[in-house]
C-alpha cells in the first residue's frame, strides 16, 4: 500500500510540474505575442475614457494579470488567480472562461472516452486473435491493418470518412453536433441526433487509435505465449480457458500504459478532427480561440486539456499497480 502511495504522489508531482510548465508556457505566449493584446486593450480603454485605474481594473477582470508594473510581478498575479481557480473572461464572448470550457468539454470527453475504449475493445480481442493465429494469413492480414492504420494520421482518417459517408454516399450529418431543430432535453428525437451526429467523429477516433492496441496486444499475447508459466500449465493438462485467462490478465498489463498514450493522442488529434466535422468541442473552441485572439480561453483551452492528459496517466498508473500484483510487491519493498 506504501508502495502504491508513493506512486501516486510521484505521478502528481510530475503532473503538478506539467500544470506549471503550461502555464507558464502560456503566460509567455500572451506576452510576447506581436501588439500585446493585454496592453493594447488598456490603451483602448484608455481611448474610450476610462481612467487608467479603471481600465487597469477593466483588464484585469479579463486577463487575471494587469498591464503595468514589471513582468516578474504580472506572472505572479496571473499564476496567483489560476490557483483561485479564476480563470478571467473570454475576450470575445465576456463570459467566464470556466463556463465557456465546461461547455466545450462535454462535446470532446465524451466521444474521445467512447471512441478510446471501443478501439481499446476491438484491439485487445483482435491483437489476442492475431497472435495465436500469427502464422496464418489472416493473422498477417490482421496485423497488416493494425501496421497500416498505425501509420495513418487521424486527421486523414476523418476527411477519408467524411468524403465517403458525408459526400459520395451522403448517410451522415457532415458537421454539427445535433439537429438545431431539436430542444436539448431529454427525448428520443434529441438524444437520437446527438448519436447520429457523433457517429463520424467516434468513428474517426475508434480507427485512429485501433492500430496501435492491436499492434500492442497482440506483441504482449506473443511474449506472454513464451513465458515458462505457459508451458507449465500445459503440460499439467490445465484447461485451456483457464490458460487463457492467464495469457490475458498478463498481456493487457502494458496496454493500460498505451491506454493513457491514446487517450492523449486522440485529445490532441481532436483539434482537427473537431475541424472537421465542425464539432463544438475544446478542439474547435481553441481553434476559434487562436483565429479571434481570444487569448484567455485559449489559455484555459490548453490547460484542461493538460489536465485530461495528466489525470488519465495517473489512473492508467493507478490501475497498472492494483492490476499486478508484481509491482505493487515491488513498491512496498522499497
Amino acid at each position: 500500500m506504501k508502495g502504491l502511495t508513493r506512486r501516486l504522489a510521484g505521478q502528481l508531482v510530475r503532473g503538478l510540474v506539467m500544470i506549471w510548465v503550461v502555464l507558464t508556457f502560456t503566460f509567455v505566449i500572451i506576452s510576447i505575442m506581436p501588439g500585446d493584446p493585454v496592453r493594447a486593450m488598456y490603451e483602448q480603454l484608455i481611448q474610450q475614457g476610462y481612467s487608467p485605474q479603471q481600465a487597469e481594473s477593466e483588464t484585469a477582470l479579463l486577463h487575471r494579470f494587469r498591464p503595468t508594473g514589471n513582468i516578474a510581478e504580472q506572472y505572479v498575479e496571473y499564476i496567483g488567480s489560476l490557483l483561485r481557480f479564476d480563470l478571467g473572461q473570454s475576450m470575445y464572448t465576456r463570459v467566464d472562461v470556466g463556463d465557456v470550457l465546461l461547455d466545450a468539454a462535454k462535446w470532446t470527453v465524451i466521444p474521445v472516452l467512447l471512441g478510446t475504449i471501443l478501439s481499446f475493445g476491438l484491439g485487445v480481442f483482435i491483437g489476442v486473435y492475431a497472435a495465436i493465429k500469427r502464422s496464418s494469413k489472416l493473422g498477417d492480414a490482421l496485423t497488416m491493418s493494425g501496421s497500416l492504420l498505425r501509420g495513418i494520421p487521424d486527421f486523414v482518417i476523418g476527411l477519408t470518412l467524411a468524403a465517403i459517408f458525408a459526400t459520395l454516399w451522403p448517410v451522415l450529418p457532415r458537421a454539427g453536433a445535433v439537429d438545431i431543430r431539436y430542444e436539448p432535453g431529454f427525448n428520443l428525437d434529441y438524444i437520437f441526433s446527438l448519436g447520429y451526429h457523433a457517429i463520424l467523429p467516434v468513428a474517426t477516433y475508434t480507427i485512429s487509435a485501433y492500430g496501435g492496441f492491436i499492434l500492442a496486444m497482440k506483441s504482449s499475447v506473443v511474449t506472454v505465449l513464451g513465458d515458462d508459466f505457459i508451458l507449465a500449465a500445459e503440460l499439467r493438462g490445465m484447461k485451456r480457458s483457464i490458460i487463457f485467462r492467464y495469457i490475458a490478465r498478463n498481456a493487457i498489463l502494458p496496454l493500460f500504459t498505451v491506454f493513457a498514450l491514446s487517450i492523449a493522442a486522440v485529445f490532441s488529434g481532436a483539434i482537427f478532427i473537431e475541424r472537421i466535422f465542425n464539432y463544438p468541442g475544446l478542439g474547435m473552441l481553441l481553434i476559434n480561440s487562436i483565429g479571434r485572439r481570444d487569448i484567455t480561453v485559449m489559455a484555459g483551452a490548453l490547460l484542461l486539456i493538460t489536465i485530461a492528459v495528466i489525470i488519465a496517466n495517473i489512473v492508467a498508473d493507478m490501475f497498472y499497480s492494483v492490476i499486478d500484483p508484481r509491482i505493487r510487491r515491488a513498491g512496498e519493498r522499497v
